[in-house]
């Protein structure tokens, strides 16, 4: 087991994640793998460093997160294509544990031992291979807090989707770990704002704004399961066309089934924007009324 430094120390952090940030990460998984898809989906990994949008997105984590990566590859088990696909992952996760700006811990995890294994199958991490002898294990367990995501193996198959399917597994694991903070007044509250704060709290008098923002938040986080159930399947579906075209060798087909690709990934990432905006408004919003029920009780 080979820990890697992070850059920087991490900062402790609390519990919770600050919605504003929410906005911004939906904003980067809208546009943030232009450069992406356009630059690296033909070289793979190997050659290409981070979408400026991902960079953004981990330096600006609101809490530590730890990366364990399982490449257990034992020999007569692993061809070289499988090596070298490894050898590029670790390459990615080295440049995204430098983007962390301190707060990923990265953990590489490569010796065949039966210890290894053993922790890679808690983690849920699939065997492979074995068929051809020691099994294989090559996989990613992200975790923050209590919050934990696994990738059970990785493929070269899908190797142009893994920056982006990374980045979506930190900000789901780190999305209910930064401190509530105090959100701007806003001018005046829409009546479906208000409409939905009397929906979740009734008795605004008798709920505390921290206690308001975790309602909001996992309303939001709700909201979120229910948008991203919807497009998993749009997703999907756009990263087999893509595979299918990379397979062809089609330019005009590869092309088209990229260009597919992020239009619904812009979708999803427009529909996360919309609620973190909403859900920042839901919160100003509260703390008018409930600065209105002080001022009345006064």
């Amino acid at each position: 087991m080979k820990p890697n430094p992070p850059t920087n120390p991490a900062q402790p952090q609390s519990s919770r994640r600050h919605p504003l940030l929410l906005a911004v990460v939906a904003f980067a998984l809208g546009i943030g793998l232009t450069g992406f898809w356009f630059h690296s989906h033909l070289t793979g990994l190997k050659n290409s460093g981070l979408s400026a949008s991902t960079k953004n997105l981990l330096g600006q984590l609101a809490a530590p997160v730890t990366i364990r990566y399982y490449s257990i590859l034992p020999a007569g088990s692993a061809d070289e294509t499988l090596q070298a696909f490894s050898g590029r992952v670790a390459q990615l996760l080295e440049a995204v544990q430098a983007a962390g700006d301190g707060k990923i811990l990265l953990t590489t995890i490569d010796a065949p031992a039966e210890t290894n294994a053993t922790a890679a199958d808690a983690d849920g991490i699939q065997a492979f291979n074995l068929e051809k002898g020691a099994a294989c294990f090559l996989g990613l367990d992200v975790a923050s807090g209590k919050n934990q995501e696994t990738f059970a193996r990785l493929q070269p198959e899908w190797e142009p989707a893994l920056e982006y399917d990374l980045a979506r597994a930190i900000l789901r694991v780190t999305a209910a770990a930064a401190p509530a903070r105090m959100v701007p007044e806003a001018a005046k509250p829409s009546q479906e704002t208000i409409a939905t704060i009397n929906r979740l709290i009734p008795d605004v008098s008798a709920v505390s704004v921290e206690q308001a923002d975790q309602l909001f938040h996992a309303e939001f986080l709700r909201q979120c399961g229910e948008v991203g159930s919807e497009m998993e399947t749009q997703v999907k579906a756009a990263q087999e066309q893509m595979v299918q075209a990379q397979n062809i060798g089609s330019p005009a087909d590869l092309e088209a089934a990229r260009k597919n690709l992020l239009q619904v990934q812009l979708a999803q990432g427009d529909k996360y924007k919309a609620l973190a905006a909403q859900l920042q408004l839901q919160l100003a919003a509260f703390q008018q009324l409930k600065a209105g029920t002080n001022n009345t009780a006064k």
